[in-house]
């Protein structure tokens, strides 16, 4: 049994795995590349009441996201998005707005995984000469295309990787497969070439 794809990583977790700060997110965040949520009690906004999953706007604490580290651990937040709006609504009470804590700052893991589709970030291999791996990684990329020659490119990257998991165990006498970070690793290019492909054809 395989666990489902992670909802959500910590900013601190996304910068570890792209290599960046979490300057570089919040700036990203600030022109829309991706959303920063999380978690907040129930706030009256005007006449409506907000809680749960909601987005923050980076600027508007973005002491928290200063490059040299300096930055405070929390702030307030005096204004929120709802998730599926395009609107921002004001916190009217408590009036001083709620408080966040940099450790709650999340990315879901869907725009997790669109940026690094995008950006070809898992593009680069991971082990350099003479590196081993127990997995067949070859053998994989066979599988992949007999995949889609005979069922066709499925509709995300996501489901893909997750056959190519099953793939692995199937061959495994123990049923181990590689995570789903590494397969990413190897088939990002292919993904984004057969895409393109059927977004021509």
């Amino acid at each position: 049994m395989r666990l489902p794809q992670r909802e959500y990583y910590t900013v601190h977790e996304v910068s570890t795995r792209w290599g960046c700060t979490i300057a570089d997110i919040a700036g990203w965040s600030s022109k829309g590349r991706l959303d920063i949520v999380t978690g907040i009690p129930p706030v009256t906004c005007g006449g409506d009441i907000v809680a749960g999953e909601v987005v923050v706007s980076a600027f508007d604490i973005l002491p928290m996201f200063r490059r040299c580290g300096t930055g405070p651990q929390s702030a307030f937040v005096r204004r929120v998005r709802s998730n599926g709006s395009t609107d921002w609504s004001l916190i009217t009470d408590p009036a001083a707005g709620v408080e966040v804590s940099i450790a709650d700052l999340l990315i879901t893991g869907q725009q997790v995984q669109k940026f690094e589709d995008d950006h070809e970030l898992m593009r680069r291999i991971a082990g350099g000469a003479g590196s081993t791996s127990p997995y067949d990684w070859d053998g994989m990329m066979s599988a992949l295309i007999v995949r889609v020659h005979e069922k066709g490119l499925p509709a995300t990257q996501s489901e893909l990787i997750e056959d190519m998991q099953a793939w692995f165990a199937e061959q495994s006498d123990d049923g181990q497969f590689p995570d789903e970070r590494s397969i990413r690793r190897r088939i990002s290019a292919v993904w984004k070439t057969l895409s393109q492909m059927r977004q021509s054809a």
